[in-house]
């Protein structure tokens, strides 16, 4: 699975030790915006002898596209091409063309920006509504894939529209036959806290509840200068060492690895939530997949999302609580496994049918999928 950081080694500190250091909290991919082509040659040069992959971005992509795409497409360590974040739908044409310029050149490697998140006013967005928002993207601007950011923790509670944004992103992405990536905070700035643990499992596992198959974190590299965000503590810190939240990635990210087989791919059948209340514009859990028999959650509530790969069928039970500990009722028949965090699957019924779920965390089952 990809795992990008996102505003990741800055140029001047590109260096072969840096980018094993990025390799070893578990990222798969960077992107960075750098000075000229010359500073991405190197970074791609030294991202290759680790075995990092980057997406291009540089001012020449977009001063000479076709140029500038014929020097680095048969880079080894060039994963795709960047445009810019956050457009609104009066850039959409300019970006369609652009993209249209270096998928001419080279079509082999993806395009790549991230959309507004549904917080975003219309006035933003420049349309009547944030479905309209991302579905004018895919047909004016069309890309290989989907992604947009989305950071839900604001000060000590989540926002209400979070689950919301996901439903319409993975329903419109679903539609345009389109695999999309999603976020997880990484560095407190603004109203958004230092993520504990529990938080970035809650961001991961739910985006990976809804489709994701990509996932990507903002930021990796604390920026640097910026008086109204603040940036304070992101995985590498202002001082260009470790923080805390070099740890908690690198081990949310071991947990992705071993379980990325399930995801990777994978087919979303469906997407329910449970909880005396449930969040916004999403559906309610009323009916279990044939061999689980209870499935009850005392707390906030979960998301639980049946998944399908490769033959077999996958329940994603998601504490969506990151203070709190979730009580999970669940008996199924001898067919069902559990899957632990190692991506091993050991018999449910070895389990007590009551467990406890720690605050953002998860539960997967599995089965085969029976034949017709």
């Amino acid at each position: 699975m990809t795992v990008l950081a996102w505003y990741g080694i800055p140029s001047d500190c590109t260096s072969v030790e840096r980018f094993e250091e990025l390799k070893n909290a578990g990222f798969t991919h960077q992107f960075t915006e750098y000075p000229d082509a010359e500073a991405m040659a190197r970074a791609l040069d030294t991202a290759e002898r680790v075995g990092i992959r980057l997406i291009v971005s540089c001012p020449e992509l977009k001063a000479e596209p076709e140029a500038t795409v014929r020097r680095f497409m048969n880079h080894p360590a060039t994963a795709g091409y960047f445009l810019r974040d956050e457009p609104s739908a009066d850039d959409f044409a300019e970006l369609g063309a652009w993209a249209a310029r270096i998928r001419a050149t080279d079509d082999a490697h993806y395009c790549y920006l991230n959309l507004f998140p549904n917080y975003a006013p219309c006035e933003t967005l420049k349309t009547d509504s944030y479905r309209e928002y991302v579905n004018r993207f895919d047909r004016e601007v069309p890309l290989q894939l989907l992604s947009f950011d989305h950071y839900p923790v604001v000060g000590d509670t989540c926002r209400p529209e979070w689950y919301e944004n996901l439903e319409i992103f993975s329903d419109e992405a679903r539609k345009a036959g389109k695999p999309f990536w999603a976020f997880a905070l990484a560095t407190s700035h603004g109203p958004y806290p230092v993520p504990t643990p529990a938080m970035l499992r809650l961001q991961v596992y739910s985006d990976l509840a809804y489709g994701a198959q990509g996932i990507q974190y903002f930021t990796y590299w604390t920026p640097q200068g910026d008086s109204f965000w603040d940036y304070q503590f992101g995985p590498i810190g202002l001082d260009g060492k470790r923080t805390v939240a070099y740890d908690r990635v690198r081990a949310m990210n071991q947990e992705l690895k071993a379980l990325s087989g399930i995801f990777v791919g994978a087919k979303v059948i469906s997407v329910r939530h449970t909880g005396d209340r449930i969040p916004r514009g999403t559906k309610r859990l009323t009916a279990l997949p044939e061999p689980v028999k209870v499935l009850e959650t005392e707390g906030t509530g979960a998301v639980v999302s049946l998944l399908e790969n490769k033959g077999r069928l996958y329940l994603l039970i998601v504490n969506r609580d990151y203070e709190c500990p979730m009580r999970l009722t669940f008996y199924a028949d001898e067919s069902v496994g559990r899957v632990l965090k190692d991506g091993s699957i050991v018999p449910a019924q070895a389990y007590t049918g009551v467990l406890e779920v720690d605050p953002g965390d998860a539960m997967i089952y599995t089965w085969t999928k029976k034949r017709k």
